[in-house]
């Protein structure tokens, strides 16, 4: 299981939610790259970034500073929030992301997934964010009325080779993850899985590497010192 260590984007600052809540909103680094490197440096082979501010407004607000983070190291990288047009898309790949991780607009605009996945193939990925067994949408401020097991699926049909899957729930709250949540998705679905929200201890990365996921995002648990990512890459391997 591959560990993404998680940069959120907000004015140009390495932040952190809790439960998605905009007011709710810590600052961890005032120049983001430097946390990028500190991820290098621990092992991590890929980078999880999300710009919280293209999220509400579907626009890329913050991708200058994505493109510096890119652009200093070596790390793979995947970012979301905001992408809902076919323009972004190419802006990211063309800037040198390796997947760009579709939210909103995939639940919103009805083609627009099978058209991203037909021109970009596995450099597209869905982000399924599930609030009371629903998708959310626009920064997890709003819910839809599509249950995210069918939505999966449907993603799954199209051709979208990962899903990053996050139990708002259990974002920021240092609580523990959804480790049944990711069983079923497991048990249903052939694609790659990413776990989001709540993996906040060792046990929660083994427990989730059992389930032969392709991956985990750690977030709060980082910035928090609760899990060192070359501690959590070792977890991941057992």
């Amino acid at each position: 299981m591959l560990i993404f260590p998680a940069i959120d984007l907000f004015q140009a600052k390495a932040v952190r939610l809790v439960h998605g809540d905009y007011n709710q909103m810590t600052i961890y680094d005032s120049e983001p790259l430097n946390t990028a490197k500190k991820f290098e440096a621990s092992g991590a082979e890929w980078i999880h970034i999300v710009d919280l501010e293209g999220a509400k407004t579907g626009e890329a607000v913050n991708i200058d500073t994505i493109i510096k983070i890119i652009s200093s190291c070596k790390l793979k990288c995947e970012v979301g929030g905001g992408v809902r047009t076919m323009n972004i898309i190419e802006k990211y790949i063309d800037a040198g992301v390796d997947r760009v991780i579709l939210g909103t607009a995939a639940v919103t605009e009805k083609n627009f997934v099978d058209d991203a996945v037909k021109n970009f193939g596995d450099k597209i990925a869905v982000g399924v964010d599930i609030k009371d067994g629903n998708v959310a949408i626009k920064g997890w401020i709003e819910k839809s009325n599509i249950e995210a097991m069918s939505f999966c699926e449907k993603m799954q049909s199209v051709g979208v080779k990962t899903i990053i899957c996050t139990d708002i729930s259990k974002d920021g709250a240092m609580s523990g993850t959804n480790i049944s949540l990711y069983k079923n998705l497991m048990d249903k679905l052939n694609i790659n899985i990413i776990a989001s929200g709540g993996v906040s201890s060792l046990d929660d990365v083994m427990e989730l590497a059992k389930l032969n996921l392709y991956g985990a995002i750690i977030g709060k648990a980082y910035y928090t010192g609760a899990i060192k990512i070359e501690d959590a890459i070792k977890a991941a391997k057992q």
